[in-house]
């Protein structure tokens, strides 16, 4: 015997995922999670510790895969990049992709009943996300695309709020039309090019 886990531990993790994000962190039992896992006790607390173990590492791969889906858009253009992130995130036609909503605004909600680690791992999944969209306005401020006065890690914090709502508020009710037009009331916020003055440019 070799001493390695004689199971597929990426079925694991995205088994637990579903646990997770199903029934929360608190509401999650350990018979949940070796129920869908297929995992003994004795294996689950060998592998991961215990549950909020378990629960840290499948936050961070469900953290990895939101981030490389986002960092998969990619423009020249800023304005261009944001609304296709945005939309990329839509639930689609059956609705059954945000059922659930992220897994990260829930275990926000719930962050009372995570532990220091938990808490951790999902303030570094939000702001990793957050992150993206400001690099992005970065990269339009850089280029000129975003005037140089305009607040990016404001306008960050604004376009993650479009973000999480586009994901989340389809199990609320809101129908994809509904989130789409969301999205184009929130690029009629994009900040504007600065006009340049007559003459700035050294011309008369």
């Amino acid at each position: 015997m070799s001493g390695k886990p004689q199971y597929d531990e990426s079925v694991v993790l995205n088994a637990a995922i579903g646990v997770f994000w199903g029934h929360g962190y608190a509401n999650a039992s350990i018979s949940d999670l070796t129920g869908a896992t297929g995992l003994s006790r004795s294996s689950l607390y060998q592998r991961f510790g215990d549950k909020d173990g378990l629960f840290n590492e499948c936050l961070r791969l469900y953290t990895d895969r939101v981030l490389a889906r986002m960092n998969s858009i990619q423009s020249e253009s800023s304005r261009v990049t944001v609304e296709a992130l945005l939309r990329e995130f839509l639930p689609d036609s059956t609705g059954t992709s945000h059922r659930k909503g992220c897994l990260l605004s829930r275990s926000l909600t719930e962050q009372e009943d995570l532990t220091t680690a938990g808490k951790m791992t999902m303030n570094e999944g939000i702001c990793q996300q957050r992150q993206v969209l400001f690099n992005i306005l970065e990269k339009g401020q850089q280029t000129g695309e975003i005037a140089q006065d305009v607040d990016t890690e404001l306008l960050a914090w604004y376009y993650f709020g479009i973000l999480q709502a586009v994901v989340n508020l389809h199990s609320a009710g809101a129908s994809r039309q509904t989130l789409s037009q969301l999205i184009d009331t929130s690029m009629s916020a994009w900040p504007k090019k600065e006009i340049p003055h007559p003459g700035s440019d050294g011309t008369t």
